[in-house]
């Protein structure tokens, strides 16, 4: 004999039915476009946040080889001819492109050093930079291209992007 469920009130304490058990389309997506506005308004923060942090990094290393030339200097008497000899010929910006290194003892004229807004050599022995983000460069600094390097300038006084020099 087949015994049938006694018949129940509804539980006081559950507010859902069997017909209501679930997500509508609506909500899911006004789930998702909140999603996307947050997503919307934080990669671009995340992004140059990133930025920031390569720019940081590109600094560090150039204060650091920059510290490695002039202690160079001082126990040979002269400044390297490539960054090789201090242990940094290999060394990549945070962009993957190389550091750049001028001794001007090797250089006629001043055709290749890094130049201010006068043309004006920002260096006195030698240029240390990196390209930057775009990894394209030209010597005078006010040029679009050398905006975003990151320069050693003022013989080490100055550190930093190309723009805030």
């Amino acid at each position: 004999m087949h015994q049938s469920r006694p018949n129940r009130a509804p539980d006081k304490y559950c507010l859902l039915t069997p017909r209501d058990s679930g997500f509508t389309v609506v909500e899911l997506l006004i789930v998702v476009a909140i999603i996307f506005t947050i997503s919307a308004i934080a990669v671009p923060n995340l992004m140059a946040a990133m930025d920031q942090a390569k720019i940081a990094r590109a600094v560090g290393d150039i204060q650091t080889i920059g510290i490695a030339v002039q202690e160079y200097d001082v126990l040979n008497g002269q400044y390297p001819d490539t960054l090789a000899d201090v242990g940094y010929g290999s060394m990549v910006d945070p962009w993957g492109n190389s550091y750049h290194y001028l001794n001007f003892q090797d250089t006629k004229g001043k055709g290749n050093m890094r130049k201010d807004r006068f043309l004006v050599p920002i260096n006195t022995f030698f240029d240390l930079y990196s390209m930057g983000k775009d990894g394209d460069s030209v010597a005078p600094l006010t040029a679009k291209q050398s905006q975003d390097d990151i320069i050693w300038a003022n013989d080490g006084g100055y550190v930093g992007p190309a723009s805030n020099f």
